[in-house]
Formats: structure tokens, C-alpha cells, sequence
């Protein structure tokens, strides 16, 4: 399991645009929209991407100029399963 929260900067006239891109991505779940061109973000792993592979394509987003990861968190736990002392 990785989660990250993820600050993006993108062209204001492009934010539109931006956004429909991240709905598309599996793993991405947009928090808050500033209308300047800020976008906060959390990714984690999917069935079909990594979460390091979701980092790379969101700098390939048409109209992102910065991706800024702000913090992340991995356990090798997978879901259901606990730690065994």
C-alpha cells in the first residue's frame, strides 16, 4: 500500500482540462481546487498503476507545471491482512 498527498500547479486557463486528465487516472482523488492553478491531490496504488507510475504520468498532464509531493506513506501490509508479532 502507498499514499501520497501531492500539491499540483497547473496553467489557470488549463485547470478545466487538468482536472477531466486526473478523473481519468486510477489511484487519484482530487481534494480541494484553488482557481489560480492549484490543485491538492491524493494517489495511492491500483489494480492497474503504481503509485510511482501515476507520479511520473501526472508531470506528462498537459497544462502542470509542478508536482509537488508533500508526503508518503507505504506499509508492505496488504489490505486484510494484519502484522503477526
Amino acid at each position: 500500500m502507498n499514499i501520497s498527498s501531492i500539491v499540483l500547479h497547473v496553467v489557470p486557463e488549463r485547470l478545466s482540462e487538468v482536472r477531466s486528465a486526473l478523473a481519468a487516472m486510477p489511484g487519484v482523488d482530487i481534494h480541494a481546487v484553488v482557481e489560480a492553478g492549484k490543485l491538492v491531490l491524493t494517489l495511492e496504488d491500483s489494480d492497474t498503476s503504481s503509485a510511482s507510475e501515476t507520479y511520473v504520468a501526472l508531470h506528462r498532464v498537459p497544462g502542470v507545471f509542478s508536482v509537488a509531493l508533500v508526503y508518503q506513506y507505504s506499509d508492505d501490509i496488504n489490505e486484510g491482512q494484519e502484522k503477526k508479532a
